[in-house]
């Protein structure tokens, strides 16, 4: 950059061939004239430095001015690798007998799975009772002026099961609890049962025993 017309700026500084300073490298461009640092410029290799004055010292890249730029060729180029950004999968055996401790609740792998298949609706339904297949629920007020409800049965059955999902979701959870005796358990744990038995009017519409309700014996 050469000096202003009118003579206001004040002309670039002159350095010595031999002084290593950034003006001296072919590589520094000047800029500008600024009020407290007089001349600055910037280096076109190192754009990410801004503006600097002319007396700054060289780096490792310095080029003398009127030297020849160094031919590309003779610097080696770095051979690149492509690098493998794909997740890595280990896969081991699973335990369902290996004990999960999360946050206190001990639990084996399989009673924490079996809770996260009935609380997601993943576990097979049991099925309904043959004879009530296809069939429907009629609900009849004692006021014959008003109109019976008819509900079918496999849409009651299915919040039947649910319910009895729940309460087994809840009794897994109550029996690992960290924070609970084994009195407060079994106090909490008798309640579950007497729930179970309010319900076990429904288990003519389970086909199978096994899936049924199961209160304590007063309560069946």
């Amino acid at each position: 950059m050469s000096d202003a017309a009118d003579g206001s700026s004040p002309p670039f500084p002159v350095f010595k061939p031999e002084e290593r300073v950034c003006a001296n490298c072919k590589l520094f461009s000047p800029h500008s004239v600024e009020e407290r640092r007089g001349w600055v410029g910037a280096c076109r290799l190192h754009s990410w430095r801004g503006l600097f004055p002319p007396s700054a010292p060289v780096c490792d890249k310095y080029v003398p001015r009127g030297s020849a730029t160094p031919p590309a060729a003779s610097t080696p180029a770095r051979e690149r690798t492509a690098r493998n950004v794909a997740p890595v999968v280990v896969r081991r055996r699973v335990d369902p007998n290996e004990v999960v401790d999360l946050e206190g609740l001990s639990m084996t792998r399989e009673e924490l799975m079996d809770i996260f298949r009935e609380a997601s609706g993943m576990v097979d339904a049991p099925p309904l009772a043959n004879k009530w297949e296809g069939g429907t629920l009629r609900l009849v007020p004692a006021n014959p002026e008003l109109q019976a409800k008819d509900l079918p049965i496999d849409n009651l059955f299915h919040k039947v099961v649910m319910v009895r999902d729940r309460l087994r979701v809840l009794e897994q959870k109550l029996n690992a609890h960290p924070k609970l005796t084994d009195a407060e358990k079994v106090e909490m744990q008798s309640y579950i049962t007497r729930v179970y038995g309010s319900l076990t009017s429904f288990n003519l519409l389970f086909k199978d025993k096994a899936d049924q309700f199961v209160g304590s014996k007063g309560d069946e």
